[in-house]
């Protein structure tokens, strides 16, 4: 069928400057680290950094949602969601038809038209309303 497209695929994550802010954090953090006993210990703050940046994402594709964070995740088929939804903090969050909602993680209002061109037409494009 001419006109028609298929939904792509399209992930969401966070900006990999977070990578390079978290290794400035451990060369910055060498003199702190050797000033005394197990203070190395906090190394675990650069690397908690990465694995968080490197984890966390939302995947939207034609089957649905998949919500990604350091600890779980969570799939969310097209019929669970209800729509979208953005709080004054300008978070997007997904509406559940069950009720609830979850939050998108590295998903923000300028990324809604591409939310929506993934989606297939499941979700409206709020920019293109206005």
């Amino acid at each position: 069928m001419e006109g028609v497209s298929s939904p792509t695929r399209a992930v969401f994550r966070i900006s990999p400057l977070m990578v390079l802010f978290a290794l400035a954090l451990a060369v910055c953090a060498i003199p702190v680290a050797f000033g005394a006993p197990y203070l190395w210990l906090i190394y675990v703050v650069p690397v908690a950094i990465v694995v968080w940046t490197l984890r966390t994402r939302t995947v939207v594709d034609a089957d649905g949602m998949r919500v990604r964070r350091l600890v779980g995740g969570r799939r969310l088929p097209w019929d669970t969601v209800g729509g979208l939804r953005v709080d004054r903090r300008n978070t997007v969050h997904a509406v559940l038809t069950g009720g609830g909602e979850v939050t998108l993680p590295a998903v923000h209002v300028r990324d809604l038209p591409a939310l929506a061109e993934a989606s297939g037409g499941r979700l409206p494009d709020l920019a293109a309303t206005d």
